[in-house]
């Protein structure tokens, strides 16, 4: 993980909004160089630790129904890199072509064994390979669809000076975001109107916080969450 030369930067993020944010990193440059290090280390440790849990959560996807274990699916990280995120699989088999790209409360096309691990954000595990792979980091905007990062604004751009995070204030904020869509008669177009544009705040004020004690708040505070869950 690096922070380009500015001049380094794709042309839709080489904006006056984007360059505010981005003088913030280069201040603290510190936290940037050794955010790789952090991720690596706790990923690492994480992925000991879970090992026989997510075997565990494999074999229950693939008794519960049709389809394989993970979930990929094409996400934007650093500088507008497209990238395939991994999570288990909480949907039917080829749910993207029944349905929106963002789910609501009650969706059908949810497995009783996916409705579980959404509950607890257990289906997040395997993102841990993808913050070892460098496509991700512990905290950082959570990774969106390429359909929605087309529809940013030019300040929203400046969430891709740091790869997507597995966690952030966002998600903890917005963690029954499916609730939130239940009644809507067009999601996407909900999503892409009223909750993004909220979403984004918090994104950006984390910008503006960035650094390690951030970072720990947020990670404990995601934790917390859970566990209250």
């Amino acid at each position: 993980m690096e922070l380009r030369q500015w001049k380094d930067l794709p042309d839709k993020m080489r904006t006056r909004e984007v360059r505010k944010y981005y003088n913030i990193l280069v201040r603290r440059s510190r936290w940037f160089k050794i955010k790789r290090m952090f991720d690596v280390i706790v990923s690492g440790i994480m992925l000991v630790f879970l090992a026989v849990p997510m075997l565990v959560i494999a074999v229950m996807i693939k008794l519960d129904s049709k389809g394989p274990v993970f979930f990929r699916q094409e996400r934007v990280t650093q500088y507008g890199k497209i990238f395939r995120i991994y999570k288990f699989r909480t949907m039917v088999e080829n749910a993207s072509k029944l349905g929106s790209q963002v789910t609501v409360d009650g969706d059908a096309r949810i497995t009783r064994v996916g409705r579980f691990l959404r509950k607890f954000r257990l289906d997040e595990f395997p993102q841990l390979f993808n913050i070892l792979a460098g496509d991700m980091t512990l905290v950082g905007t959570r990774p969106e669809v390429i359909k929605y990062v087309k529809h940013y604004t030019p300040e929203m751009y400046a969430t891709l000076l740091l790869p997507a995070g597995l966690t952030s204030r966002t998600s903890i904020a917005y963690k029954d975001e499916d609730k939130l869509l239940k009644d809507a008669a067009n999601a996407d177009e909900i999503y892409l109107k009223d909750v993004l544009p909220v979403k984004m705040k918090y994104n950006l004020e984390s910008l503006r916080k960035f650094g390690f004690s951030d970072d720990c708040s947020v990670l404990w505070n995601t934790f917390y969450s859970v566990i209250k869950k």
